[in-house]
């Protein structure tokens, strides 16, 4: 066998996520070029020659996140600035900012939040087609190495939140555009889908386009799918059915399918997920803060119980405010204890391999990314114990879903490439950008005029 691209050894465990869910002591990675070809005990890959060797002692080496839904393009310029108030003005003024932004302020926003995603341990996501200029987005993208799933959200029906409206067939042209144009730059790492926003604001001819075109490219289609009180009415009222069942109807749900959100739904339209395949990104970061109701009337094990594949994603940084998805598997495998008064409602595992292999296989990526293999993409993040919140550790699962957040990724890889190193992105100042960033914000929002002061008094 050739020299390897890389070795890393003396991991205290691996949490391989394979098929077995092997846990390794004292592990160790070999890794030639992008892939992963050799995984086990230190001991045993010891005589393999690499012409790097990254010592992991201390460390526990899981793969990288997978971020089913994450708008990453505007949000960090005005990050933090609506009061929890705003209610249902929010996404109206979301879009009223994004609409000021200039291709490099979004190159500047979107590098941003994906350093943020990076440096926590995130490595493949969503953005759920919010991205205007997706040229200056590619430059992020490249530059920091990350794997992203982008697209072209549209609409073809009056909305209240400020998107642009389009004719239909311009909109169809958009989306298959998109997918011709972006899907499988940059080495495989951009993958482009169909992203009509929500069935709420698209005809059924858009929605029906839409599906088409992926399955024409052999690439996916994500929906908006977080169901209004007054939108299922709406459906009942109009079509005879509710939401999922409607859908169904347009032929739109399938194996190549991902739903996100997935609230204000019953079990007949679980029932209908399941049957077509459909897949599922609960985003409980989202869901809890701005009161959508999760923790009351979601389903989500139901929807594992009926065997639903499921993913986690964390939405924009200026509505959940969080995109950290360490946070965001904490929070998925606590709130249905509560609600079910339960302890095994969701657990750890389960939870973990939401935000690894069970996100990956929601991505159509699951032979690819989402758990530590041989042939595998070599996506990993590797997390320093030796750290006040890591001890005591016993049970490395309990520990990295309960205990620990971003802040302990010490090392972080993509494609065999290190991105992050000592907590450090190595593809960025992350300092200038920062205050970039800040800058464009504070430009933003002195063009719109908007502002949003402080409940209490800053002096």
């Amino acid at each position: 066998m050739p020299d390897a691209s890389l070795r890393i050894e003396n991991a205290r465990y691996i949490i391989t996520m394979d098929d077995d869910r092997r846990i390794i002591r004292d592990g160790a990675v070999v890794i030639e070029g992008s892939r992963i070809v050799q995984v086990g005990r230190s001991a045993e890959l010891a005589d393999v020659a690499a012409e790097r060797v990254i010592d992991a002692d201390g460390m526990v080496v899981a793969p990288g996140l997978v971020n089913g839904h994450m708008h990453v393009s505007y949000a960090h310029a005005t990050r933090g600035i609506f009061p929890d108030s705003l209610g249902s003005d929010y996404l109206p003024n979301v879009f009223r900012l994004q609409g000021e932004m200039t291709a490099e302020e979004e190159y500047l926003t979107s590098l941003l939040g994906i350093t943020e995603l990076l440096k926590y341990g995130t490595t493949t996501f969503i953005d759920p087609g919010s991205t205007k200029f997706l040229d200056a987005g590619l430059r992020a993208y490249e530059q920091s190495g990350c794997r992203i799933i982008v697209g072209a959200h549209v609409t073809d029906q009056p909305n209240p939140v400020n998107l642009p409206v389009y004719d239909t067939d311009e909109a169809v042209a958009i989306v298959g555009r998109t997918i011709r144009d972006y899907d499988g730059a940059l080495d495989g790492r951009v993958r482009a889908w169909a992203m009509p926003f929500g069935p709420n604001f698209a005809t059924p001819r858009l929605l029906q386009e839409s599906k088409r075109l992926a399955d024409d490219s052999g690439v996916s289609l994500t929906l908006h799918f977080n169901n209004s009180r007054a939108y299922v009415e709406s459906c009942l009222r109009d079509h005879g059915m509710r939401p999922t069942q409607y859908l169904e109807s347009l032929g739109v749900l399938g194996e190549n399918v991902v739903m996100s959100h997935c609230l204000g739904l019953d079990q007949s339209e679980v029932d209908v997920l399941a049957r077509t395949g459909t897949k599922v990104v609960a985003v409980p970061t989202a869901a809890v803060k701005s009161g959508f109701g999760m923790t009351s009337e979601g389903l989500l094990p139901e929807m594992l119980d009926a065997g639903i594949t499921v993913g986690i994603g964390t939405d924009a940084g200026n509505n959940s405010n969080l995109i950290e998805t360490n946070r965001a598997m904490y929070l998925i495998a606590v709130l249905y204890k509560d609600a079910r008064r339960s302890t095994t409602a969701i657990t750890a595992e389960t939870a973990l391999e939401l935000a690894t292999i069970g996100g990956a296989r929601a991505l159509g990526l699951g032979d690819e990314i989402g758990s530590i293999e041989p042939g595998k993409k070599a996506d990993l993040a590797l997390y320093d114990t030796r750290r006040a919140e890591w001890a005591t550790l016993f049970n490395p699962v309990n520990s990295l879903v309960y205990n620990a957040d971003g802040r302990s990724v010490h090392t972080v890889l993509v494609d065999g490439r290190v991105v992050v190193e000592n907590h450090t992105p190595l593809f960025v100042d992350e300092q200038s950008l920062i205050a970039e960033v800040q800058a464009v914000g504070e430009s933003m929002l002195a063009r719109t005029g908007l502002s949003f002061p402080s409940p209490w008094p800053i002096i």
